[in-house]
């Protein structure tokens, strides 16, 4: 029987009942078991307000927050905060009005928080129609940066209901979300590939023993995204999975995106006349649609003068400093990559945002600067891969002195050198296993940089690819990874190579442990680096 959903967001076709007043699935009786609702229903505009898909907290960084929410029509944001759970004392926040512009979706940057503390807020939203009216409050929960040492923790990954693997309620849902839960980090770095609008989720997938992976489905996920509307429903329909709406109510997100949130290796020049799939041919157009989609719908904060920037450092304590930077905006083509000067088209990160991160890695003070990367340094990533040729991330294949895309990330890697920035650490997805590289200089055609650690993870509920090779450029090597046997590739969710990272830095040592663990929870792999003062 196929499953598929028809959500409509306007203000005569209201969504269906859920766990937080959403769609159609809602926990079963067996924690993190979804089981399919009835099929949404026409209901009265006079109906109270609804608040679909929960609440998400991102960007946090030192005393500010932005938290997001959406509405089923127009109405104004109302938040209430307070550092006890019974909300006693209680701070309310005038949020926006939201209307049809950003699909109801409302986002408050909370400022003024205290320091160290564990925030409990409710969002309700007050409809404009009646101006009386207020939805159901949504809750959620999230911890501050401190303003001294203690323990943090969190955790990263990326790749999210890719290659038709989306909400299946026999498996649990997306129950990595809930995996992570349990392990009460203070935020999550989404490492990319946070939707897959290009891979369509069929009611049914046939696996390759024979057994059917059954989705959970909606009318918009059944063709590749072209239309403002279709790319947002890729984001709604992640957030009908119980497991993530719990998830974003209480841990905060830095959200990154990379290939597939626009179409698969997609650069601004592409065009897809040969795609049958596509009826716009335009990479540039999907792209604009798309980033309009990923801001209304991720819990991030909008640039004063880039509107669509999502580079930027995160503060947390002194311990901690996070730079999520963005290699799919600035790059040039994907081509060959033999460029051995470095110019627009070769570039992977553009001038200004390596001028940018360069300045921010100086000034920074913090114990530990994380690289928040959307696609890994020394992994081969072929953009025609049946043929291996050209370049989709930084490595160009040919192990040598640094050409095209690898010229960029050579200069940076000089830079933290030359300047003695310590205890830098990358972390990164894309590749659907998980990893943990050593660069050693020692053992690279290209020596003008420190040593440093690199670690992969995902995907979080995709299929599972890889190991790829590693071009031996800046000397990386291959200290751990988890990957599907040789020979199989594109494994489902429920062969259990889904895969995200943790990070903890102790509050008195500010020893930093890094863990490698599987789908649910299993540690695989732990690196302690020890800071260099």
């Amino acid at each position: 029987m196929r499953t598929i959903w028809r959500l409509r967001t306007g203000r005569r076709e209201l969504l269906g009942r859920a766990a937080l007043g959403g769609i159609g699935l809602a926990l079963g009786g067996t924690p993190g078991i979804l089981r399919a609702q009835a099929p949404a229903v026409v209901v009265s505009e006079r109906m109270r307000i609804k608040v679909p898909y929960g609440v998400q907290v991102g960007d946090l960084s030192g005393d500010r927050a932005i938290l997001w929410a959406k509405a089923d029509r127009e109405a104004r944001m109302i938040v209430e905060w307070a550092t006890t759970e019974s909300m006693k004392d209680a701070r309310t926040v005038i949020g926006p009005n939201v209307a049809e512009d950003t699909d109801f979706c409302a986002k408050l940057d909370l400022s003024g928080l205290p320091a160290g503390q564990t925030i409990f807020y409710r969002v309700s939203f007050l409809d404009l129609s009646d101006y009386k009216t207020k939805s159901e409050p949504v809750t959620g929960r999230f911890r501050t940066p401190p303003a001294g040492r203690r323990a943090i923790r969190f955790l990263w990954s990326g790749d999210t209901a890719g290659q038709g693997y989306g909400i299946n309620p026999e498996f649990g849902g997306m129950r990595i979300y809930e995996a992570m839960r349990r392990l009460e980090p203070d935020f999550f770095i989404h490492s990319g590939d946070t939707v897959y609008v290009d891979n369509p989720i069929p009611a049914e997938r046939k696996l390759p023993d024979g057994s059917i992976w059954k989705n959970v489905t909606i009318e918009e996920k059944q063709k590749v995204a072209e239309t403002l509307r279709e790319f947002r429903m890729n984001y709604a329909y992640n957030l009908m999975d119980e497991n993530v709406r719990r998830f974003n109510a209480e841990v905060p997100m830095l959200a990154q995106w990379d290939d597939h949130e626009v179409t698969n290796n997609w650069y601004w020049e592409q065009r897809l006349d040969k795609d049958q799939r596509y009826k716009e041919g335009s990479v540039a157009v999907l792209a604009a649609r798309a980033m309009k989609a990923f801001h209304d719908y991720m819990p991030t904060r909008r640039h004063p003068l880039e509107q669509d920037r999502i580079y930027a450092s995160f503060r947390y304590g002194p311990a901690l400093e996070v730079f999520r930077i963005d290699m799919r905006s600035y790059r040039g083509a994907n081509g060959d990559g033999l460029e051995t000067v470095l110019a627009p088209e070769s570039r992977i990160l553009g001038e200004r945002q390596v001028r940018w991160l360069k300045q921010a890695l100086l000034a920074s003070d913090a114990t530990w600067k994380v690289i928040a990367s959307d696609m890994p340094l020394g992994l081969i990533v072929w953009d025609d891969w049946r043929n291996k040729r050209g370049a989709e991330a930084v490595a160009q294949g040919d192990h040598g002195a640094p050409k095209g895309r690898e010229l960029e990330i050579a200069e940076l890697l000089r830079f933290i050198r030359d300047n003695r920035i310590k205890n830098v650490v990358w972390l990164t997805a894309d590749v659907h296993y998980t990893a943990a590289h050593y660069y050693d200089p020692n053992k690279a055609a290209f020596q003008d940089f420190a040593p440093f650690w690199e670690f992969v993870s995902g995907p979080l509920n995709a299929g599972s690819f890889g190991p790829n090779e590693l071009d031996r450029t800046f000397g990386p090597q291959v200290v751990f990874q988890k990957a599907p046997p040789e020979g199989q590739s594109n494994l489902p969710p429920s062969a259990g190579l889904q895969f995200f990272g943790q990070v903890d830095i102790d509050g008195a040592s500010e020893v930093m442990t890094v863990r490698l663990r599987d789908l649910d929870g299993n540690t695989l792999f732990t690196k302690e680096l020890v800071a260099e003062t």
